[in-house]
């Protein structure tokens, strides 16, 4: 490019150069007084080419440099949602394990370890999992099984379930290359308890992300609405799937769309304003479940779960309706209020105390009159669902359980039936079953509201 460019600047140059000399000649012989007027602009037109000249080149140098130049990258793809997780694999021993998971694009992560029963969580923004069927639910190595879901809006963890205490070593996320996805990656070692408990402790300490507000809870405006506040938990989600059917649905799956059928009948008497403690697939601690139920100034709380047997265990069937109590009924009830408490321990949470805010007002009178009102509605749902659903055997029960503990809100827990067995399996995913059930329970909430504005029943006072 350059040599052309200059070739032709230059033959240009020299050609014109030629004529001027030609014409000089025959100038002078013919005036030489004028040769010498005449010399004066042919030097100037010199000089013009010169610069012509030297201009050429330098566009020539230019155009030479940029025809060489790299072309630049394209900007990278923007990344529009969250990440799509899509396979996770498990390699190493009982001494150093390692965990894999591949993603669509790089993210950020934190991992962290909680003691009894041992733990590590790794917290990182929302994830869409894609992963194949039962991942998760085998372990090698150090991790006996891992959970994973979302927490919040915005927010998923994985949570990792171990032999023993651990270290983490590498915590990481890897750019893709070369046609592979993004890769998360965690190492763990073994290690003596005093080891894992220094290092928790130091970990525990760390700044985490700041984190958002309860987005899962139905927002309450200030209003100067009467009515009576009926909050519905949906139980577990998230993380947190409760218990699974043979057939694969999820708890957290059923008792929310039963949640949502059972709002819609409530809104649509228009007697009641209904607020849910999550009303998508989100991870709520139980101890914000039972806050949230005090902060909307809730009349009642009504928490909506599903049962299951583990194989080999025997049978069961039908409904059940429990309140709070410090002694179980018996120990099959006091089996299932073990295993809802463990929704924080299963998320990754630390069981923790009573906030002071509950505990200052666990005052025995209304802690008492509270377990009265709801042992009042219990019986009203028991007496409505018995003309929809198949009852339990022992319909009418109490436990200890953690989302029933409000003292200052009448409070039941449902179960709707059992998930191992195939007749109740069959019911929660109808429809129609649903909408019959979602009736009876309807019913029970009027009668019990009328009896408390009437200042009638056991202990009732008007609202």
């Amino acid at each position: 490019m350059v040599v052309r460019i200059f070739a032709r600047a230059l033959a240009e140059f020299m050609s014109n150069d030629k004529s001027a000399v030609v014409s000089r000649g025959r100038t002078v012989r013919r005036n030489a007084v004028g040769s010498a007027v005449r010399r004066r602009p042919s030097n100037g037109s010199l000089a013009v080419r010169v610069v012509v000249l030297a201009i050429a080149l330098d566009l020539a140098l230019v155009l030479q440099a940029q025809s060489q130049m790299p072309l630049p990258l394209p900007d990278p793809p923007a990344v529009d949602g969250p990440a799509i997780a899509t396979d996770a694999r498990l390699a190493g021993d009982d001494k150093q394990t390692r965990l894999v998971i591949d993603i669509s694009h790089k993210i950020d992560m934190r991992a962290f370890a909680l003691a009894d029963p041992y733990r590590v969580v790794i917290e990182i923004p929302q994830v869409d999992f894609r992963l194949p069927p039962d991942t998760g639910e085998y372990g090698r190595g150090i991790i006996k099984a891992f959970r994973y879901g979302l927490v919040m809006s915005g927010q998923s963890r994985i949570v990792l379930d171990l032999t023993g205490p651990v270290r983490v070593t590498k915590a990481f996320v890897l750019d893709p290359v070369d046609g592979q996805p993004a890769r998360m990656v965690l190492d763990l070692i073994a290690v003596d308890r005093d080891t894992f408990l220094r290092a928790a402790a130091i970990d525990n300490h760390l700044p985490r992300p700041a984190e958002r507000g309860p987005a899962h809870f139905d927002r309450e405006e200030h209003t100067t609405d009467s009515r009576p506040v009926v909050v519905l938990d949906a139980g577990h989600g998230g993380i947190d799937p409760g218990t699974r059917a043979p057939s694969g649905e999820l708890e957290k799956d059923l008792v929310l769309e039963f949640a949502s059928t059972l709002r819609a009948k409530l809104e649509a008497t228009g007697k009641y304003r209904v607020m849910m403690t999550r009303t998508d697939d989100t991870f709520v601690e139980l101890s914000e479940r039972v806050r949230f139920a005090r902060q909307q100034q809730a009349q009642l709380l009504i928490s909506i779960h599903c049962d299951a047997l583990a194989r080999g265990e025997g049978e069961a069937e039908g409904a059940t309706v429990y309140t709070l109590s410090d002694k179980a009924t018996d120990a099959e009830t006091q089996r299932l209020a073990d295993a809802e408490n463990r929704a924080d321990i299963i998320a990754g949470v630390d069981l923790a105390a009573e906030p002071d805010e509950i505990a200052d007002i666990l005052i025995d009178l209304a802690q008492r009159e509270t377990k009265t009102f709801s042992a009042h509605f219990a019986r009203n749902v028991v007496k409505e669902m018995r003309t929809a659903a198949r009852l339990h055997k022992r319909p009418q029960r109490s436990a200890g359980f953690r989302v029933l503990k409000a003292p200052d809100v009448p409070s039941v827990l449902i179960e709707l039936g059992y998930v191992s067995n195939a007749r109740d399996l069959k019911q929660l995913v109808s429809e129609s079953w649903r909408s019959r059930t979602g009736d009876a329970i309807v019913h029970a909430v009027h009668t019990y509201f009328t009896t408390r504005l009437a200042g009638g029943g056991s202990g009732a006072r008007a609202q």
